[in-house]
């Protein structure tokens, strides 16, 4: 039979943990923009770059903007996009991207936006979760918590 200590010091550990995933599953709200979704893939040592993705809501009758993010875990962070053009994948930098009224963004794998964190300072290992600041036009700043994770299809 556990002791009082140890059982006290177990439901705290479940408490804890259960509160921490709510938060990672949680959206977050940022005036009429939703962001949802946030994740990157693992990568592997002496890897110069990695992506990070999220889904963005805009729910309001006005357009915004986000115009930069940021991480600790790289030395730079760019808006960037990709698209296939003449069978070669091709990506640029895009400096910002444009959220119409009433539209949804979603980053993923291979198509369409992705966040590129350039310089990454040590590789993105899968379990792990590390901050990422948005900022947007006119909703203003907001960090997010992303989840590395090996998921196909994301």
């Amino acid at each position: 039979m556990m002791k009082l200590p140890a059982l006290l010091a177990l439901a705290s550990a479940l408490v804890l943990s259960s509160i921490a995933g709510a938060a990672s599953a949680q959206d977050i709200e940022l005036g009429k923009l939703k962001i949802s979704a946030a994740h990157a893939r693992p990568t592997v040592p002496m890897q110069p770059a990695g992506g990070a993705y999220v889904t963005i809501e805009n729910r309001g009758d006005n357009p915004d903007t986000l115009i930069s993010a940021s991480s600790p875990v790289a030395a730079s962070t760019q808006i960037h996009t990709m698209r296939m053009e003449d069978n070669v994948m091709r990506m640029r930098e895009v400096g910002k991207l444009e959220l119409p009224p009433h539209a949804r963004v979603t980053m993923k794998p291979g198509d369409g936006y992705h966040l590129m964190l350039v310089g990454l300072r040590q590789p993105l290992k899968s379990g792990e979760r590390f901050p990422l600041t948005l900022i947007f036009e006119n909703a203003g700043r907001t960090e997010v918590m992303v989840s590395v994770d090996e998921a196909p299809g994301r």
